[in-house]
């Protein structure tokens, strides 16, 4: 019996209604403390092993009971940041999608993602060195103190950019590390949309699920503050997700958003074969010229998903005449590749 197993985090929670739904049963691998949610949500979790560390789940003895249970293991950013690249490339665990695509949702290195952008020939924002800075930019760093999260701070100009980096290496946010990996880039004013895809080998085709947008602390607060209070609170909102709210786009931008859609799965195909499989997020602004612009990639399954749990997504009906979440969407697409016996256009 083929069962469905995810590092409980993320977005685990959609991956195991989603798999309920079709029927399938799941694992939750969970960490020691942060187990609650998965024992307490128990339809969902048929099995809930704790672990001392998110990276045993690479060793021999889970790596061996994974492949007894007939497992496939879900990928989320969680599983990918915990784990190691390396470490998930080498487990025999069957694995939903092309596992080489996780390490291109890094912004340094051989692989990344802006690569498959200008392969893809969909617009980004610019790249900028320290002393190239010549207007806003959004700096992207992990802080001293949570690397495996991806810190922001947005300048205006090259003085309010050393400035806020000063400041925030004098209070600790951030280490010489932290501005050794920074990425500048520039700012796009526009508005900002979670485009979650999903690229079927099994029914052939690119489908646009949902559309969900960030909950960021302390942003989310401070945003909504007039600016002579934001100027004489004297601090930097720290741009933390916390959370996802479903949006939809004006339907006259879906041309634009499929054509990107079609365009990054064909550069995966060249950049790293088969390519991308099953879900992928493209986070992109829409300029005041209706432009779309992708300034982040999420090769696999989104953190926003959990937003249409329950409820279903707002583009799915329109593919299955019922609206279903993305962790229900993989759950379709693993059954149909079983029942059709072609496992291996979807698994490695």
């Amino acid at each position: 019996m083929v069962r469905i197993a995810a590092l409980a985090s993320h977005s685990a929670l959609d991956v195991f209604d989603g798999a309920k739904d079709e029927n399938f049963e799941t694992i939750a691998l969970c960490k020691k403390g942060r187990e609650r949610p998965y024992l307490e949500f128990k339809r969902i979790v048929d099995e809930c092993i704790i672990l001392d560390d998110f990276k045993e789940i690479a060793s021999e003895k889970i790596d061996s009971y994974l492949t007894s249970r007939d497992a496939i293991i879900i990928p989320n950013r969680s599983l990918a940041v915990y784990v190691g690249y390396d470490n998930l490339e080498k487990m025999r665990t069957k694995y939903f999608g092309n596992r080489k695509m996780l390490r291109w949702e890094e912004r340094t290195g051989e692989k990344n993602y802006y690569k498959i952008l200008d392969e893809a020939k969909i617009r980004r924002p610019k790249i900028y060195k320290p002393e190239e800075v010549d207007g806003a930019v959004i700096v992207k760093l992990p802080e001293a103190k949570r690397r495996v999260e991806r810190g922001f701070f947005i300048a205006v100009n090259k003085k309010d950019f050393d400035e806020k980096l000063d400041s925030l290496m004098k209070a600790g946010i951030i280490d010489e590390k932290s501005v050794n990996e920074m990425v500048i880039e520039e700012y796009i004013l526009g508005a900002h949309f979670n485009i979650n895809y999903f690229y079927s080998p099994i029914f052939n085709r690119v489908e646009l699920l949902s559309i969900d947008r960030r909950i960021q602390s302390d942003l989310d607060s401070f945003y909504r503050l007039p600016a002579e209070i934001q100027l004489k609170l004297n601090r930097l909102p720290r741009f933390i997700e916390v959370g996802h709210e479903p949006a939809t786009i004006r339907e006259s931008l879906l041309e634009k958003v499929f054509e990107i859609g079609y365009a990054f799965v064909e550069a995966t195909k060249k950049l790293e074969p088969p390519g991308i499989i099953g879900p992928f997020t493209l986070q992109a602004m829409v300029t005041p010229e209706l432009d779309l612009v992708v300034f982040d990639v999420a090769p696999r399954i989104g953190g926003g998903t959990n937003a249409h749990m329950g409820i279903g997504s707002q583009y799915s009906k329109l593919y299955f005449g019922k609206p279903i979440s993305l962790g229900r969407r993989i759950a379709i697409e693993i059954k149909e590749g079983i029942k059709n016996g072609e496992s291996n256009k979807i698994l490695t």
